[in-house]
């Protein structure tokens, strides 16, 4: 078993809205905050999850060589529902070498990349502004933030594609088990990018129309950006503390961008995932499925679910109101779980219609009241890199 972390402060900027406040709102009302895309003039006919402000973000002079979409999307995160304030008030207790920083991204700041080529001389040079440690690179997210907050502890970046940032909870939980930090910002950040667009929709997985989770007519996904953060501290389990109970990993490499069709290596990680928790699969009250809406997926991720659980555990998908925010998409709904547990909200699977008789799993579609106490949150990732997370509302019964 896991020594639980307690889930201290926690914070998601979407497409639904800056912070968590319009995130709650939405999830209460089943609203989506996808919209059709426009993106640097792309003539994509899909939709989109674009977080709203980020370009009016600034970065202050001394880290101005850090600028691209992706960090200043990360400030736009930090600073909503006062994280900032709570990570540095954590920082000044522990000690700056003593808060692990760990991030979860896919594409980083590749934006940068794109302007930079279409910017290139005649001789092929890149243009002298482009700084590919500073900008493109996939650590940038994580030296930027560690370099705002003045941190001096372990601080690394995790991409595995669609499950780095759910990774991110589980190494953190590592480094403070084998006593390297007392404490762990974790996290995830990614934001559009035309090669991302251009990329899943040259792979025929992107949907004309809003993606629909689960449903029977199912046919893609929709590309969303995102910056989630949550702080992980040692804590007493309090009545109504919010906790990181338990997670899990596998590799199954089954495919380079298509799952175990049986589910195999996500079913391993929920297994283990429940064993650190020290639970087992009738203690669970909620799955987040990681849902991305391609027929493949919704299909693996449905056998796996059905054999650990059965067909009695209600399940959603998220991915229709933000969009899946790849390498952001297991923080955000990390914080999606944390809502859900602190208000006791099921979530619904926003723009399922009619769902796929061949997923025996019992979707939510309205969302409703409910005591949760133990949910369960899916992030699978292209190679078959899978993560599952088990957070817990200590003193409910």
């Amino acid at each position: 078993m896991t020594r639980p972390l307690a889930l201290a402060a926690f914070t998601a900027s979407t497409a639904l809205g800056v912070g968590c406040a319009p995130l709650l709102a939405a999830l209460r009302a089943g609203r989506s905050g996808l919209k059709p895309c426009d993106f640097e003039g792309s003539d994509l006919a899909t939709w989109i999850g674009e977080v709203p402000g980020i370009d009016a973000v600034r970065l202050p002079a001394p880290l101005a060589a850090y600028d691209c979409r992706n960090n200043r999307l990360a400030l736009l995160g930090l600073q909503a529902d006062g994280f900032e304030d709570v990570a540095r008030a954590a920082i000044a207790r522990h000690g700056a070498e003593r808060v692990a920083l760990v991030l979860g991204t896919s594409t980083s700041g590749i934006l940068s990349a794109e302007a930079a080529y279409r910017e290139r001389d005649a001789s092929g040079a890149l243009p002298a502004w482009f700084d590919y440690r500073a900008t493109h690179n996939t650590h940038s997210v994580t030296a930027f933030v560690r370099d705002w907050l003045g941190l001096r502890g372990p601080a690394f970046t995790l991409s595995t594609a669609c499950s780095s940032s759910a990774k991110a909870f589980a190494a953190a939980e590592r480094l403070i088990g084998a006593g390297l930090a007392d404490a762990a910002i974790v996290g995830g950040v990614d934001s559009l990018c035309l090669t991302t667009l251009y990329g899943f929709s040259s792979l025929e997985l992107t949907s004309p129309e809003p993606c629909r989770p689960g449903d029977a007519a199912r046919d893609g996904l929709s590309i969303g950006e995102a910056a989630a953060f949550a702080l992980l501290e040692r804590g007493e389990r309090g009545k109504g503390e919010l906790l990181l109970s338990g997670w899990g990993e596998s590799s199954d490499a089954h495919h380079m961008s298509a799952p175990h069709p049986e589910g195999r290596g996500s079913r391993a990680a929920m297994q283990g995932a429940l064993q650190r928790a020290g639970l087992r699969a009738e203690d669970i009250d909620y799955i987040n499925l990681h849902g991305t809406a391609t027929p493949a997926n919704d299909s693996a991720e449905g056998a796996a679910v059905a054999a650990l659980f059965g067909t009695g555990v209600p399940c959603s998908s998220t991915k229709g109101m933000t969009g899946h925010t790849l390498g952001a998409a297991g923080a955000v709904e990390a914080v999606v779980c944390a809502l859900a547990l602190r208000h006791g909200l099921l979530p619904a699977s926003v723009g399922t219609r009619t769902p796929d008789a061949a997923i025996p799993l019992p979707l939510v579609l309205q969302p409703r009241a409910a005591p949760l106490r133990h949910v369960l949150s899916n992030s699978f990732g292209f190679g078959g890199s899978n993560a599952s997370l088990v957070f817990s509302l200590e003193g409910r019964p």
